[in-house]
């Protein structure tokens, strides 16, 4: 073959097969037995730490290149090519060659035979709140320093290392703990499965043993424990950190000084003496479940409700009724809070809801998923516009939506991820026909299934659902929902409140007789108060909004209920 032949065959020739292509192995002594998973190749050129924690969905993150692994042997080969999924180059074709440092992840799968007849395949939470890269159990590689080349050899690596198990915090004088198997969610997995909660009592507790008290769920992610309460002064010698999101020098020490100052609060004597409560419901496919029930993620509604809480509230002295529980939370928590209010409406006597998770679905962040066809793309006569899914508080860019959703798909296929568009459409949509979440839209395309969107909007478009049930559970909801978001929210979802306040405004026989507040120029998680930047106020959820429960409680509890006892 002469040269200019030779020449032409390698610029025809498939990209792929001059990438970099890596195989990965794991000994026997780290599991005799085949494993199921997601295998994690990741590439850095950062050195201030590992890969696997420099993954994320900022402008910073590194890469990773994702593939799914069956009945994978000790001892075998598996091969990553440019045929697996990358983010935020996606492809190892489109590597520049270069040094960087290698390590690989198996973020591992258990197969779980459901109630419905599905069996499918996930990673199970280890008490880490569903992170790949610190969950116990999970193979990983040593870092490596590789030169990457386009038709390199093949480079090795073995998974020799496991994830350690996470020990269990002590109950303290303030924080204690409860764990409970869930009959509901036992049955719907098909092997045992437990909720939790980490509950703050009120000073004086172990000493008045004749006191009930209100019960308030702060909603929030998967938390080990109340990090907003510290029982000593800030550490003299904390190292200042630097918060890119709120751009402030040392924030580290401002959040053990609140957290400080908040504890002063909890003991002061004229302070109102209530259980909070930060409910643990990690499972098989994100930190948090929503709290509600769902096809894919499983009856988590029933089983906090019926109980978690009541095992809460006999253990811890609640007072066990609706008019002394409340709920409130940010983000997630915000749309879990408002969404317990109208699931159970009984239940619960307020719920006070920040920059909460999108509560109407033509405001999916900046997405309509009942008009639009594409959620990656706003599409014009001649051209189409990506759209943004996170912005700066000064309004760029920072992660597109089909960024994101590469991101998702870098990390698990079949919304395995772990993240949150996967979890958005494991809650809120059905159980497709191979077992896993039915897709809302194309994760590779954006293309939108609207036919899903419509089943979103029957089931867990909470606007919505307040417009079908007012006539009936309006006057359950007076005075009960309170909701707070900054004009400028990071991820749009100021944009779904302006919806549900258009429908509250109107509301008539009964007004909704709550409230809806926007922070000017604020970002994400604004939480309601206008006297402090977002910095501080994120910091006093468990302070600021005891003036409208205590208020709440005193307007509706019924004639002879006890607001004496928890008052000392």
């Amino acid at each position: 073959m002469n040269r200019t032949a030779l020449a032409l065959m390698l610029l025809i020739a498939p990209l792929s097969a001059l990438a970099q292509t890596f195989t990965v192995t794991f000994p026997k002594e780290v599991s005799s037995q085949p494993l199921d998973g997601r295998l994690l190749l990741l590439l850095s050129t950062d050195p201030s730490d590992e890969p696997r924690n420099q993954i994320n969905d900022t402008p910073r993150s590194q890469m990773v290149f994702g593939l799914t692994v069956d009945a994978w042997k000790p001892g075998e080969a598996a091969t990553v090519d440019a045929t697996a999924w990358g983010y935020p180059i996606q492809s190892l074709k489109d590597v520049p060659p270069g040094d960087y440092t290698l390590q690989a992840v198996l973020n591992k799968y258990e197969t779980f035979h459901r109630a419905d007849g599905k069996t499918v395949k996930l990673h199970m939470d280890q008490g880490e709140g569903q992170h790949w890269n610190i969950s116990p159990g999970n193979l990983y590689s040593k870092p490596v320093k590789v030169h990457v080349g386009r038709d390199g050899a093949p480079i090795s690596v073995a998974l020799t290392e496991t994830i350690p198990p996470i020990p269990n915090k002590a109950d303290t004088k303030y924080i204690r703990h409860i764990r409970i198997q869930s009959e509901a969610l036992t049955k719907f997995w098909g092997r045992p499965m437990f909720v939790s909660a980490v509950v703050l009592v009120p000073e004086g507790f172990d000493q008045h043993s004749e006191a009930h008290f209100p019960l308030i769920i702060f909603h929030d992610h998967f938390v080990s424990g109340f990090d907003d309460f510290r029982t000593t002064p800030p550490d003299p010698n904390l190292k200042p950190d630097y918060s890119q999101r709120f751009h402030l020098a040392g924030y580290n020490r401002i959040q053990q000084e609140e957290a400080y100052k908040f504890y002063q609060q909890w003991i002061s004597p004229k302070f109102p003496r209530v259980l909070i409560v930060k409910i643990q419901h990690a499972n098989p496919f994100y930190d948090d479940s929503y709290a509600v029930n769902s096809a894919n993620v499983g009856p988590y509604g029933d089983a906090i409700e019926n109980e978690l809480i009541p095992a809460i509230e006999k253990k811890f002295r609640g007072i066990g009724q609706g008019w002394a529980r409340f709920a409130y939370g940010g983000s997630t928590g915000g749309w879990e809070a408002l969404a317990v209010q109208e699931f159970y409406p009984d239940h619960y006597n307020g719920a006070f809801a920040a920059c909460p998770d999108p509560i109407d679905f033509h405001e999916y962040m900046n997405i309509d998923l009942y008009n639009d066809k594409n959620a990656f793309y706003l599409q014009g006569a001649h051209k189409r516009v990506a759209q943004p899914a996170m912005r700066d508080y000064l309004g760029h860019t920072l992660i597109t939506t089909e960024d994101n959703n590469a991101y998702e798909l870098a990390l698990g296929d079949h919304g395995r991820s772990g993240e949150q568009f996967d979890i958005w459409q494991a809650v809120y949509g059905p159980v497709g026909e191979d077992g896993y979440p039915q897709p809302i839209f194309n994760k590779e395309t954006g293309e939108i299934d609207h036919k899903v969107a419509d089943y979103w909007r029957e089931h867990y478009d909470l606007e919505a659902k307040l417009e079908r049930e007012w006539a009936t559970n309006g006057p359950k909801l007076t005075g009960k929902i309170h909701i707070y978001v900054g004009s400028d929210d990071t991820y749009f979802l100021n944009n779904a409140v302006y919806r549900m306040e258009d429908f509250l405004k109107d509301t008539k026989n009964p007004p909704y007789g709550g409230e809806v507040t926007y922070g000017p120029r604020a970002e994400h998680c604004w939480n309601g108060d206008p006297t402090l930047p977002n910095a501080l106020s994120r910091l006093h959820y468990n302070t600021m909004y005891l003036p409208k429960i205590l208020e709440q409680i005193q307007k509706t509890a019924p004639a002879g209920s006890d607001l004496t006892s928890w008052r000392y």
